[in-house]
């Protein structure tokens, strides 16, 4: 049984990954938010916001197997709009509160024989859209960090790799979605007509951490109906 951490675990694609992963794994999971759905997994929760919270207060396995951060944050606004505070707060959660994590926890990692690290960006990061200045000024950090990482960890076998998901249904997106007219041109933007949901998204994050992509590091794999690679 592997140990897994996950930032982020009180919803959406940070909740889907918990309940899928928690069926095999011992899960411990950390989240600003106490979603009711937690009490009935099989995990070790601990409520702590990471960007102000302290790693030392949680007694971590030894030997952490696999490490995934979902934090995340849609904030889409004009340029002109956007403050930067804005710009400040986008990154600190996307990129610094990743990059506290895995320094707290790398001794661990590297105590695995196999341990998988899963980042998540956006399909914004690879195709330019209106309102994404601040949220894909983020997301490209955390494709330049998965990458610098995956380098720089590949000698103790430790592997980085970061999701890139187009528009998800989960309580982050809500507010785009709110709408049947919403949700239904949303899915027409996409090559494949519909929208994705978190669990898909789990799916590609305990593939990721598994064997089976024991010789896959320093990617960024796009799960986004097609809107990352497609123009019909």
């Amino acid at each position: 049984m592997k140990n897994i951490v996950i930032i982020g675990c009180g919803q959406g694609i940070g909740l889907a990954a918990a309940k899928l992963l928690s069926e095999s794994n011992n899960v411990i999971g950390i989240s600003r938010s106490q979603n009711p759905e937690i009490q009935n997994l099989n995990i070790e929760f601990h409520q702590m916001d990471i960007l102000t919270g302290n790693f030392d207060d949680i007694s971590f396995p030894d030997v952490i197997d696999g490490l995934v951060y979902a934090p995340g944050s849609i904030n889409l606004k004009p340029f002109n709009r956007l403050t930067t505070d804005d710009f400040k707060n986008d990154f600190e959660i996307n990129v610094l509160g990743a990059v506290k994590t895995i320094q707290k926890l790398l001794p661990n990692l590297k105590k695995s024989e196999s341990a998988s690290v899963v980042l998540f960006s956006s399909v914004a990061v690879k195709l330019g859209m209106p309102f994404h200045a601040s949220i894909s000024s983020s997301k490209s950090a955390i494709e330049g960090l998965t990458k610098s990482l995956a380098a720089e960890f590949s000698a103790h076998k430790i592997r980085v790799n970061a999701i890139a998901p187009s528009l998800t249904d989960t309580h982050l997106a809500s507010q785009l979605l709110s709408t049947p007219e919403k949700r239904d041109a949303s899915a027409k933007r996409h090559p494949l007509q519909r929208i994705g949901n978190a669990e898909e998204i789990a799916k590609t994050t305990e593939f990721l951490l598994s064997p089976q992509a024991s010789w896959i590091t320093g990617q960024i794999i796009g799960v986004d109906g097609g809107m990352g690679s497609i123009k019909l």
